[in-house]
This record gives structure tokens, C-alpha cells and sequence, in this order.
């Protein structure tokens, strides 16, 4: 009897292992969108298991602690192999000191850290104090990214080509293909709104391929930069998941952006009382494309328009921090979004 049980203790503990490391297990890319309630960390898994980290979230031991839970206790890593700091604000780079003291990091992109404010505010002082853990953070690498830039990753034999491009940084371009000399019907009428001279313009912007999918996030990218991006020309494409941007601030979200970009699927980043403004979540509620919103939090601002329950990580004030879950099927050809907080789970087609 007592063999009998000591086997299936075995067995119940080598599932759970399983269940825990299914990424690398099944070859699939997933993403994981961690609650850092306002601020922004999305986790990358490859089908090799490497891992790419996109922003931090706030300082102290909540975010950094929240990161390093997703990475080490669901995803499995032991390492975070890359890390892109989008732009040099608080609630993106405010974390990175306190990870690194919980996880090894390897490589670091950013736009340069310069001496003073990036935000063109000679008599901001504080940057100084706020910036020191992430400059003297330890990494095994630091570079300055640019566009047209690739973080070489591990391909995995007999499945789909993944690769991750730089696509803008500091307001800087990929160059149209040599197929993409067509005019974009949408930007007949640009709408410009007033010229953004903070940080949040610089972000740099990112688009992960795999096979078939693709996946845009770009940091806290601004109106009239976001513009640049697809007019005249859409340097991009069309999409399959489109990271809202500025965690849904009406300062972003140009409708120009996210038609030609026609995503399935929209992930915002948002807190109860940050982002998910009015004007974005019009814009992504008549995108002929969208089949899905989702969100990592309820706004519980008076009035404030919502995607259904079913779509939102965390529903009341008090949250428990659940993520969103995003899984590429090895061919690469759908892909499966979860929320396991609630249950909730969804498969799509890739384009």
C-alpha cells in the first residue's frame, strides 16, 4: 500500500512539473501580462525557454516581487536572458533595481540613460535619485537599441521562425520593404494632436514573429509618433495582438495606428484609476478587427466604460494580482489567451 501511494505522490509530482514548465515542454511562445497596477512588465517565453522581460513596473518589492513569481514560479525560468526598457519613466524602469536582486538578468536594451530628465525638464532632480538602481543595476550586457536592430534569439528545429525586431526607438524608424511602397489608404486625414516632449515619445517599439503571429507593444508611444509609424506607408503591417499603448492613455491610441495595425486581439496594461480612457476605448470598441478586449484591471472611475468581467484580470480594488496569458500554438498558426484567475480561456486564428 504504502509503495502504491509513494508512486502516486511521484506521479502528481512530476505532472505539476509538467503542467509548470509547459512552455519549453510543448515548444509553445507565450506571454505573460503581470499586474504591476498601472505601470507596465510583459514577460516573453520562447519555445526554447528563453526569456525577454519588456518594462518593470513600479519601485519596491510589490512589482519587482510580482515578476519574479510569474518568471520562477510559473514559467519556470531561472533567468531573464533579455530585458527592453522602453523608455525612462518610473513606471517602466522602476522595478528593474529590485529584480535584479531576485533574478539574474542578462542582456539590457534601452535608449541610454542620459544625466539629467529625459522629459526636457532641467529642474527635475529627482530623475537623478530614481534612475541610480537602474543604472547600477548588474546585467551581463547593456546596449542602446535602435531600429532595425534584432535580439537574436534560439530557434527551435522544425518549427516556426521567431524573431524580434526594434522597429522605432528616440523617434528613429525601420525603413519601408522593398514590397511596402504603397500608400496607406487611412492616412488620408491625419489628425495631430499637440507635440509630446517627454520621454514617452522616445519608447522604443517592438514586434515579435512567430511563424505566422505577431505581437506589437510599444511602451508609452505618443499620438503623432505613433502616426510616423504607418503613414504614409505602414511600416508594420497588420497584426495579431496589439498591447494597448500607455496603458490606454487618450494621449496614444491614434485610430490611424490601430486600424492599419487591425489587431484580433488588444491587451491593456491599465490600473483601476490609470488608462482606459475614454477616447482609446472608443477607438479600440469600433476597430472593425478586434474580436477581443482585454484587461489587467476594472477602472472603477465614476462613469468609466469597461471590457465584459470575462476579459478582465482583476475585477475589484483589492486585486489578487492575476495576469493575463497569452500561448502560440507550435505551428504557429493560433494562438490561446487566459486568464487563470478566472477560468476564462480563448483561441484565435493568426493572420
Amino acid at each position: 500500500m504504502r509503495t502504491l501511494q509513494r508512486t502516486l505522490i511521484f506521479l502528481s509530482f512530476c505532472f505539476i512539473t509538467l503542467i509548470a514548465h509547459a512552455g519549453s515542454a510543448d515548444k509553445t511562445l507565450d506571454i505573460y501580462w503581470i499586474d504591476v497596477e498601472g505601470g507596465a512588465a510583459t514577460l516573453i517565453v520562447t519555445p526554447a525557454g528563453e526569456s525577454i522581460l519588456i518594462d518593470t513596473g513600479m519601485p519596491g518589492v510589490r512589482d519587482s516581487g510580482r515578476i519574479q513569481q510569474t518568471a520562477t514560479q510559473v514559467a519556470g525560468l531561472k533567468k531573464i536572458d533579455h530585458l527592453i526598457i522602453t523608455h525612462l519613466h518610473i513606471d517602466h524602469f522602476g522595478g528593474a533595481g529590485e529584480l535584479s536582486k531576485l533574478i539574474p538578468i542578462g542582456n539590457t536594451y534601452d535608449n541610454g540613460i542620459p544625466d539629467q530628465s529625459p522629459d526636457n525638464n532641467p529642474n527635475d532632480r529627482s530623475f537623478v535619485l530614481t534612475i541610480k538602481p537602474y543604472r547600477e543595476l548588474k546585467a551581463e550586457k547593456r546596449s542602446i537599441i535602435k531600429a532595425n536592430d534584432e535580439i537574436s534569439l534560439r530557434q527551435i528545429e522544425n518549427a516556426p521562425k521567431l524573431r524580434m525586431r526594434c522597429i522605432a526607438a528616440k523617434q528613429q524608424f525601420i525603413k519601408p520593404a522593398p514590397n511596402q511602397d504603397k500608400a496607406n489608404p487611412l492616412c488620408s486625414e491625419p489628425r495631430l494632436k499637440d507635440k509630446d516632449t517627454s520621454d514617452n515619445a522616445n519608447s522604443i517599439v517592438t514586434l515579435l514573429e512567430y511563424g505566422g503571429f505577431q505581437f506589437f507593444d510599444g511602451g508609452d508611444l505618443t499620438w503623432n509618433v505613433e502616426a510616423q509609424l504607418v503613414c504614409p506607408i505602414n511600416l508594420i503591417g497588420e497584426i495579431d495582438v496589439y498591447q494597448v499603448n500607455h496603458h490606454g492613455l487618450d494621449q496614444s491610441n491614434n485610430p490611424v495606428l490601430i486600424r492599419s495595425l487591425a489587431p484580433t486581439v488588444s491587451v491593456m496594461s491599465n490600473g483601476i484609476r490609470k488608462g482606459c480612457e475614454a477616447e482609446t476605448f472608443a477607438t479600440l470598441k469600433s476597430t472593425p478587427s478586434l474580436q477581443a478586449m482585454y484587461q489587467i484591471h476594472r477602472s472603477l472611475r465614476p462613469g468609466q466604460a469597461n471590457t465584459s468581467d470575462e476579459y478582465i484580470a482583476n475585477l475589484e480594488q483589492q486585486c489578487q494580482a492575476n495576469y493575463i496569458k497569452l500561448s502560440v500554438d507550435p505551428s504557429g498558426k493560433t494562438y490561446t489567451v487566459a486568464i487563470p484567475g478566472n477560468g476564462h480561456k480563448r483561441t484565435f486564428m493568426t493572420k
